[in-house]
């Protein structure tokens, strides 16, 4: 099971990344519930292996793009976000005090805090686009204006996958032009 999770996570990123536009230094924030991708009930069943799968499936693709993974945590943390120092500094997000652990936190974000060179927790980030992968809510932490993607991979492992793109706001009124 964890090489189909593997195959519907790169997927999954490497559609999202063409049809959202992303380029070197955006942000991707992932929401990851490793207990709805084995088939169980949010919080309720968390697996390390599928959490793993999910990362090593997305972490090489974003960093030879330059984009920066920002891993969101469970209701547990507020459903804080696991960041590289480098990519809070860059952005200004500042850091908070906690490590997160599969049982709080999540198993994906207690996963991207052991591979992470150097990690830190924010609590609010303005991310260029997302996948929620088994309903983790993850727009809380998109720019403003967050647009639907239809991927052709709709689920990971057992999870649903669901995928935003952001654009900025039109403004103008009706004699404005738009790009």
């Amino acid at each position: 099971m964890t090489e189909t999770i593997r195959q519907q996570a790169a997927a999954a990123v490497f559609q999202l990344i063409n049809t959202a536009a992303l380029k070197r230094g955006d942000v991707l924030v992932i929401g990851c519930s490793s207990s709805e991708i084995v088939g169980e009930i949010i919080g309720h069943g968390s697996s390390l292996e599928a959490a793993e799968a999910v990362y090593e499936a997305v972490a090489p693709i974003l960093e030879e793009r330059g984009i920066w993974l920002a891993a969101q945590c469970c209701e547990h943390l507020n459903r804080a976000l696991i960041l590289e120092a480098e990519c809070a500094e860059q952005y200004g997000y500042e850091p908070v005090c906690v490590v997160p652990k599969p049982k709080a936190g999540g198993s994906f974000a207690a996963t991207a805090w052991k591979r992470f060179a150097s990690p830190v927790a924010v609590e609010h980030i303005r991310a260029h686009a997302g996948l929620d992968i088994g309903g983790t809510l993850i727009g809380m932490h998109l720019k403003e204006v967050a647009v639907p993607v239809r991927l052709t991979v709709d689920r990971v492992g057992e999870a649903r996958l669901l995928a935003a793109r952001t654009r900025p706001k039109l403004i103008g009124g009706e004699r404005a032009e738009y790009q």
